[in-house]
């Protein structure tokens, strides 16, 4: 494989931060003014789909309430900033690693983080980790023309385009089962780094799964 891109999707690959938005969640249902609570069995359960406002519609629904989702989800996000802003993220193992190798070799790989969050989410996640300019193109929600959370693969066909590569000489990495689902529907070889609260049995047809990234590991297995 001649690989041309290296493209990190969603936050959880570049930083752990599962408990902090299981938090922000619960603080949103208190200050709604519901008794709401998502401890960790029920979140990991959550997690096998992406989409923070969609899991709120879905509690809803099954506790047959009427609840302004997007309401509370801007109130979880509005927390969860507040958090990483008080508290600095250290960057996943391996994500550094990555980034610099990607940047030194003879022929530069491009890199990408391809989220389809919010813009400031992303914006403040990566200035927590100190990630702000390691990326030759950041994605967010903002790049998508159409509603299409993964596990679309819409907002990986962006990054695609505006790298100028083919699906073919990519790799993706992935913290959650949609976002490998999306890199896979792409046409996309990914690496799956589950989150701490991701079952590793989720990530069927991952290149490979790993406790942390390690490119190296994985360029090995593609030419083998």
């Amino acid at each position: 494989m001649d690989m041309k891109a290296l493209l990190l999707g969603s936050i959880g690959v570049v930083a752990e931060t599962s408990d902090l938005q299981r938090e922000s969640f619960n603080e949103a249902f208190t200050a709604a003014g519901l008794d709401w609570h998502w401890d960790k069995a029920t979140y990991r359960d959550l997690l096998k789909r992406s989409g923070g406002a969609q899991r709120i519609e879905q509690e809803a629904l099954a506790r047959g309430v009427r609840v302004n989702a997007a309401a509370i989800h801007a109130e979880k996000s509005q927390r969860f900033l507040q958090k990483i802003a008080d508290h600095p993220l250290e960057p996943r193992e391996g994500v550094r690693e990555a980034l610099d190798w990607a940047r030194t070799q003879p022929e530069p790989v491009k890199t990408a983080f391809v989220s389809a969050t919010l813009p400031q989410t992303v914006a403040a996640i990566l200035q927590s980790t100190g990630l702000t300019a390691a990326f030759d193109c950041v994605l967010t929600s903002a790049d998508m023309k159409r509603p299409a959370p993964k596990p679309a693969p819409h907002i990986y066909d962006v990054a695609l385009s505006r790298l100028f590569v083919e699906a073919g000489a990519a790799i993706a990495v992935e913290d959650n089962p949609d976002g490998l689902r999306a890199a896979q529907a792409a046409g996309i070889a990914c690496i799956a780094v589950p989150g701490a609260l991701h079952d590793h049995s989720e990530f069927d047809g991952a290149l490979v799964i790993q406790d942390h990234l390690d490119i190296h590991q994985a360029l090995t297995l593609l030419a083998a």
